[in-house]
């Protein structure tokens, strides 16, 4: 009898990690499937579309990833430029994941609902190294059950973001006001311009994405001078504060618990 081919490796997600895991896989000769819950590649990077990233395309682009773009005539972007979202996805992610040695190894409208063990359930546990794994995926109303030797999972954890409380639970009140928080970056110049113009908003964090929404919403109040700011971030030792005119300076936080600050005059706490 001849022996079965090796199963493949399952991929989960067709974003930025997604695609370079496939490309990778290729390139060493291994079979991999992607799994895409979306109908085209970096489903979840079109919805940030607008944002600029804080890193040039140089760390953005897989080099292995790479290798096989140029191979079929692809010419990368400036090194030292920075892409935004849509930049990312048109003159990256689409032809990466249009080359033949991956198009055909990707699923579309799949969304990877469980990954287990043949075989292996909660009382039994012998022969767990040596089993192949399951992916149970959800496609077109009905459920797949596919065999993978292995699984990288890069769905990422945008459909997944953190809540407002400490510990990693929901603030007092979150839960009831859901429809009022947007846990992304806004389209405040763009889309949602409407819902924020105007108003009082109050931006929670000091990472990347809330400095993008700061410097949106500092703009948009050029045109809409009733737009109220408030930051709030939680007490340390430093943070990043970016003004009207894009500038960013380091300033202490003295205050304990909850600091607020308008990010239209760089300095300003309380």
């Amino acid at each position: 009898m001849p022996e079965s081919p090796p199963l493949p490796v399952a991929v989960i997600g067709a974003g930025p990690v997604g695609l370079a895991a496939a490309a990778h896989l290729v390139a060493r000769g291994i079979e991999p499937l992607v799994f895409e819950a979306g109908d085209r590649p970096g489903a979840t990077v079109r919805d940030w579309a607008h944002v600029r990233v804080f890193s040039p395309w140089a760390f953005n682009i897989d080099p292995i990833a790479a290798d096989l773009l140029e191979a079929e005539g692809w010419v990368a972007p400036p090194a030292e430029a920075y892409p935004t979202g849509d930049e990312l996805v048109e003159r990256y992610l689409e032809p990466l994941s249009g080359l033949p040695r991956l198009q055909r190894r990707i699923r579309y409208g799949s969304r990877v609902t469980a990954v287990t063990r043949v075989g292996i359930d909660k009382l039994k546990d012998v022969g767990r190294d040596e089993a192949p794994f399951e992916v149970i995926v959800e496609r077109d109303g009905r459920e797949q059950r596919v065999l993978a030797r292995a699984v990288i999972d890069a769905s990422g954890t945008w459909t997944k973001p953190n809540p407002l409380g400490a510990g990693g639970v929901p603030a007092a009140g979150e839960r009831a006001a859901a429809d009022r928080i947007a846990y992304r970056i806004p389209d405040v110049l763009g889309r949602d311009r409407e819902r924020y113009a105007g108003t009082r908003v109050m931006v929670a964090g000091t990472g990347h994405s809330a400095l993008n929404v700061l410097v949106d919403l500092v703009e948009l109040r050029k045109d809409a001078p009733d737009t109220e700011i408030v930051w709030a971030v939680i007490d340390c030792p430093g943070a990043y504060v970016v003004g009207a005119e894009g500038r960013g300076q380091w300033l202490p936080r003295k205050t304990a618990g909850l600091a607020a600050a308008s990010p239209s005059v760089a300095g300003r706490t309380s």
